[in-house]
């Protein structure tokens, strides 16, 4: 079940990602991402590309691990529908799986420039569950 949501800041848009982990809640913020560009339902996740990154802290993490996404699908034109995220100390390691951009079946709304320090947070809510978040620009 997606636990995720965009939301609003000036020209840009902000994602969200809940999970009862870390590493959930930043799947989940990953597939917020996608969703800017286009529905990840639409996208099949028929390859697999690794994703590894480190930082000194989980906010940073976060930022670290949206960007290498955002790398990955503007370097190899893919989407991604599904993420496996690990995260051990300073270190992510994820399996992240998707296609090619299908113009024509995609559609893609707009170009994710980056992830941004604004409004990055990786905190505890009071129900228990994690929320990874922070603004994108677009």
């Amino acid at each position: 079940m997606a636990d995720w949501e965009h939301f609003a800041h000036g020209a840009d848009i902000g994602v969200r990602g809940r999970g009862d982990t870390v590493a959930r809640a930043f799947e989940q913020a990953a597939l917020a991402l996608t969703a800017v560009v286009t529905d990840p339902s639409q996208v099949r996740p028929i390859e697999a590309v690794r994703i590894q990154c480190r930082a000194p802290d989980a906010e940073l993490l976060l930022y670290e691990w949206l960007n290498s996404v955002v790398f990955h699908m503007a370097a190899g034109r893919r989407l991604f529908a599904e993420y496996a995220v690990t995260i051990a100390g300073d270190a992510l390691d994820a399996v992240a799986r998707g296609e090619v951009v299908d113009v024509a079946r995609h559609a893609p709304a707009v170009e994710v420039k980056g992830a941004t320090l604004t409004e990055l947070a990786v905190t505890r809510e009071g129900d228990g569950r994690w929320r990874a978040q922070c603004v994108l620009d677009v």
